[in-house]
């Protein structure tokens, strides 16, 4: 079996390092917000370029902060890409917006002339999301923002280490939220997830937020929330942030496998890197036509591959959004990705072996 996500191939190079961590905090009982955890967030704030990392408890949390720090409130829209994980609109909704989706483009990010169409005079945001391991169309997206007097926020969640045009992702909004999801580029053993950003106001508003509203302990001057990242979940963020690079150039390598293995194969539609884009490939999503996709995925899986879809029901008709009244229809590039994405198995460790593989089960189920 060819899993989607091998992260015991991942562990077991680390374990010696990651268990002498654990260790250390273990001897010093610092389990929240220990060491370890101002480390990882000066070391990561460095990686990506930016004046302030602040580690919350989940990645969710930390698009949630963004929203909340912005100081948007009960009557402002944010747009948001219906074709995306869901927790970019939950997280409007969890800080007491109002989401308003936007469609995608070919590449499966955010579409600016659909942000246009769907813009109104209660539009105060926009969380472009930097989908699959790449950039969101930043530059368009700062020149429509600026016209229209929006807040940028990102979702870097899967695109820690991409860059566009040299800027790098999470570090060109006000603010960017991330997760440490375990199956993430840089991922923990458990969840985690982190706010970035230049801002000084934006940074000690989310430190203040992630920790019950408070600064100084036991002085609560404003309502928070708790979210603070486990100091176990550092150790492990710190060991794999020396190596993101290299995961990411290793993830690029497979890409370029599977874009030389599968080249010839029919009407099956291969994923690109954007001009301008430095893609990191968290997913490899292919596309085959819509009456054919689920055969070819159980036909694969029947052969030992490994495969899924991003995402099968776009957030638009998710029934948690059913209020919003969107039919079938409304946004077709998100509903066409929903219907023809097959996510290949991708990981630094794959081998171009098992990436053979998975080529001869995908020539076979399209036969």
């Amino acid at each position: 079996m060819i899993p989607l996500v091998d992260l015991k191939a991942n562990w077991l190079p680390l374990e010696k390092e990651i268990k002498e961590g654990w260790d250390r905090v273990m001897d010093k009982t610092a389990f929240i917000l220990g060491p370890e955890v101002k480390e990882f967030e000066t070391e990561y704030a460095a990686y990506l370029g930016v004046k302030h990392c602040i580690t919350v408890a989940n990645g969710t949390d930390a698009l949630e902060l963004c929203v909340r720090a912005a100081g948007l409130g009960a009557d402002d829209e944010v747009l948001v890409p219906a074709n995306s994980f869901i927790a970019t609109a939950l997280a409007v909704i969890r800080a007491g917006c109002k989401v308003k989706f936007v469609d995608c483009d070919a590449d499966h990010l955010i579409d600016v002339d659909s942000c246009v169409k769907q813009l109104s005079k209660k539009t105060m945001a926009i969380f472009p999301v930097h989908l699959f391991g790449q950039v969101a169309p930043m530059e368009k997206i700062g020149a429509f923002a600026k016209t229209h007097g929006l807040i940028v926020m990102e979702d870097a969640a899967q695109a820690q280490g991409a860059k566009q045009n040299g800027k790098v992702a999470g570090a060109i909004g006000v603010s960017a939220g991330t997760s440490f999801y375990p199956g993430k580029n840089l991922g923990a053993y458990g969840d985690g997830g982190a706010v970035t950003t230049n801002d000084e106001a934006t940074a000690k508003k989310i430190r203040a937020l992630r920790n019950y509203g408070s600064e100084v302990k036991y002085f609560h001057p404003e309502v928070g929330f708790n979210s603070r990242l486990d100091t176990l979940q550092a150790v492990v963020l710190r060991a794999k942030l020396k190596r993101l690079t290299e995961y990411n150039a290793q993830r690029r390598a497979a890409a370029e496998r599977y874009h030389g293995l599968l080249k010839d194969f029919g009407d099956l539609k291969l994923p690109r890197a954007v001009p301008g884009n430095e893609h990191i490939w968290h997913i490899y999503a292919v596309q085959v036509a819509a009456s054919r996709r689920d055969a070819v995925m159980k036909s694969m899986q029947d052969q030992g591959v490994g495969v899924g879809v991003h995402y099968p029901v776009p957030i638009h008709l998710q029934g948690a959004f059913a209020g919003h009244g969107h039919k079938a229809g409304a946004f077709p590039m998100a509903e066409k990705a929903a219907a023809e994405m097959i996510s290949l198995p991708i990981f630094p460790e794959i081998t171009a072996a098992q990436q053979e593989q998975v080529a001869a089960a995908l020539k076979k189920a399209l036969s």
